[in-house]
């Protein structure tokens, strides 16, 4: 008899263990470098909560991905609005996730594997030789990282007059950076590309 009691005490504590497990949300993945094609050890991941109705983004969790770009973050159920998911390393674009609460589940984990680039920067340098007021250059990006902070614009850029001047544009590690140009009123005209090696900065110059 002591021995049913003392199964059933076991069964009710294994009972309770894990519906306190299962009351916990899991949001897991891996992290991977697309630039060299391997995992990203060592990046700082953050997990902000927003309750519903509002802006406030508060810190729950953070930790760091293992050496094979892996991260876990297990937290209570709690009703929000949605979770941030912020991915960080020195010299790596950020990654910046949305998760939405009505997509997690007690049932199963939530698998959320993401992917950033080293970053880049290509150095354009123009120099105008022999420069008149009535000079005009112009010139567009061709290929190149879009839709960062730190991009350079995508838009046709004008030039005036003398000009001896570096601009950097950050770029995707280990790609083409190009741009079209155009000096206006002259035959001068024609492109220039310039391949960024990741961590570094690359220079293109143009003289016209």
């Amino acid at each position: 008899m002591k021995k049913i009691h003392l199964l059933l005490f076991s069964s009710f504590i294994l009972f309770l263990s894990c519906k306190k497990k299962n009351a916990d949300f899991v949001i897991k993945g891996l992290v991977s470098d697309a630039t060299f094609s391997q995992p990203l050890s060592n990046a700082t991941v953050k997990l902000y909560q927003i309750p519903v109705g509002s802006t406030e983004e508060v810190l729950i969790a953070s930790s760091k991905t293992d050496a094979q770009g892996n991260y876990t973050f297990s937290f209570p159920r709690e009703k929000m609005e949605k979770y941030r998911l912020l991915i960080s390393k020195s010299n790596y674009f950020l990654i910046d996730e949305i998760i939405y609460f009505s997509e997690l589940s007690l049932e199963s984990d939530y698998i959320e594997n993401c992917s950033t680039t080293a970053m880049s920067w290509a150095k354009l340098t123009f120099h105008n030789l022999n420069p008149q007021a009535v000079d005009h250059l112009q010139y567009i990006k061709q290929s190149g990282k879009n839709g960062c902070m730190e991009c350079c614009p995508t838009s046709y850029q004008d030039y005036y007059g003398s000009l001896d001047t570096s601009i950097y544009c950050i770029n995707d590690g280990n790609t083409d950076y190009s741009y079209l140009y155009w000096v206006l009123g002259t035959s001068d005209q024609g492109s220039r590309t310039v391949f960024t090696t990741a961590f570094d900065t690359s220079e293109v110059i143009l003289n016209y």
